[in-house]
């Protein structure tokens, strides 16, 4: 096994603009569908015009946003550590990282499936589920968790690995195909003419479609077994120290970030839940909505990241920021244009979800709020996903303990305090100024210090390590 020719030409000869677009576009695209597929079950199930349903999404939404913390911890870390390898020629460590972040993933998805269900009541409580909501949201639990997080978090780590191969198409296909499954069915369970399972139906929708894309990956690497990098025989899961230091490094901390996140979206959801479901339901819109330039911009900066982790080491460092630098033209232009979007067509983006007069008299006010976050987040994102690219987790930690505990959280109490309910779409605005400055200085730190012919930080890089036996 080894690097091919094609994929050997976008790391290494392909025009910057071309090997960008090459590995991005696919990622974006596959993203804004996954947003779409998620703001589906938000969509079908506001047609029934009842804001406990919708509530119900909403706050169970933290939970499937607890998800991206198993996804981060083997689908980034793995796939940061195959790119590297791959920059190195080291195929041997490559088949080894596929094969420890899929069987990772496995267990614990697994434990997260029987945690979930185990502790339901409490974890209930903790989300902001009242009598009201109770009920419903436990059912659309049952299927997204209970039965959907193995097949969930999986085909997601799937995808990474495929990706960070230079599959960047074969794996959006994968991910696109659940998605697109998953809104064809949402009507289907959700509304009157169908299965009427309100709720419920959406959890199930998400289930069945998360199940295809998994079939889709497993039948995709049994086709391509021998030519593709990705290893998933369990002969190859193996506890090699610097196989599970190097994921690990750079996985951890994007595992924390999003685990981080849940606890953000949670408390947002519990200000927001004394003011009514109307309200709850508000805020749930809103954030699906301000997904989707989160995820253009995340979408960006994950298609670029193999190619600045091989590049970084093989030691073009010359290739590897000129793809960081039109990345970053690209993505700036694209989130100003959907901030103003966002901003002046607040209404009827959030009426688009639901007809309820007061839900939307909500939502509109919130998504000015939420909207005003997203010139910074292309800074933010494309920083952090470097620093995961190049094996800098110290950097990838801190910023991930800074965004939301040290930020965000304090801002939504804060401004909760100072402008009731108003003024907690907010604070992610404050924050994301403070964290694309300090993401930017320390971007120019490194930047600097490989102009000198310096690692990425202290110590021994990971790129540096040895093969394994």
């Amino acid at each position: 096994m080894a690097v091919t020719v094609e994929k050997e030409a976008i790391f290494e000869r392909e025009p910057i603009p071309r090997a960008v677009a090459a590995l991005s576009v696919p990622t974006v695209i596959s993203s804004l569908v996954t947003v779409i597929y998620s703001m589906a079950d938000t969509y079908f199930v506001g047609l029934l015009n009842a804001p406990v349903q919708t509530a119900a999404v909403t706050l169970a939404a933290p939970v499937l946003l607890a998800f991206n913390a198993v996804n981060n911890l083997f689908g980034v870390g793995s796939s940061s550590m195959m790119s590297r390898s791959l920059g190195r020629k080291d195929m041997e460590t490559v088949r080894l990282s596929s094969a420890f972040g899929f069987y990772g993933a496995l267990i614990c998805g697994i434990l997260f499936s029987l945690l979930c269900t185990v502790f339901r009541p409490g974890l209930l409580g903790v989300l902001g589920a009242d009598v009201e909501t109770i009920s419903a949201t436990s059912a659309y639990l049952d299927w997204t968790v209970t039965i959907g997080a193995v097949p969930a978090i999986l085909n997601v780590v799937m995808a990474y690995m495929i990706r960070s191969e230079g599959a960047s198409v074969n794996a959006s296909i994968g991910t696109m195909s659940g998605c697109l499954l998953n809104i064809a069915l949402d009507p289907v369970f959700v509304l009157p003419w169908g299965f009427n399972m309100g709720a419920e139906g959406a959890g199930l929708a998400t289930c069945i479609s998360n199940c295809f894309a998994l079939i889709y990956f497993l039948v995709y690497l049994w086709i391509k077994r021998g030519k593709s990098c990705v290893n998933i025989s369990p002969r190859s899961f193996k506890l090699r120290r610097n196989v599970v230091l190097g994921v690990c490094t750079v996985g951890i901390p994007a595992a924390i970030q999003n685990l981080l996140n849940v606890i953000g979206s949670t408390v947002l959801n519990n200000l927001a839940a004394p003011f009514g479901a109307a309200v709850l339901a508000a805020m749930g819109i809103c954030s699906k909505i301000n997904m989707v330039p989160m995820y253009l911009a995340m979408g960006l900066a994950q298609g670029v990241m193999p190619l600045i982790s091989y590049n970084f080491a093989s030691g073009n460092t010359k290739r590897m920021k000129a793809a960081m630098g039109f990345t970053m033209k690209i993505a700036e232009s694209l989130l100003i244009v959907s901030a103003a979007v966002m901003f002046f067509g607040s209404n009827p983006l959030v009426r688009f979800f639901i007809e309820d007069a007061d839900t939307v008299a909500f939502g509109s006010l919130f998504l000015k709020g939420f909207c005003l976050a997203q010139p910074f987040l292309a800074i933010d994102f494309l920083c952090v996903s470097t620093f995961q690219a190049v094996g800098m987790g110290k950097e990838s930690l801190a910023f991930a303990i800074m965004r939301k505990p040290v930020l965000e959280i304090p801002f939504m109490y804060l401004l909760n305090f100072l402008f009731p309910l108003y003024g907690l779409p907010f604070a992610q605005a404050l924050t994301e100024v403070f964290m694309s400055a300090l993401a930017g200085a320390v971007m120019i730190r490194f930047l600097r210090r490989l102009s000198h012919g310096g690692g990425p930080g202290r110590g021994p890089s990971i790129c540096t390590d040895k093969p394994a036996a």
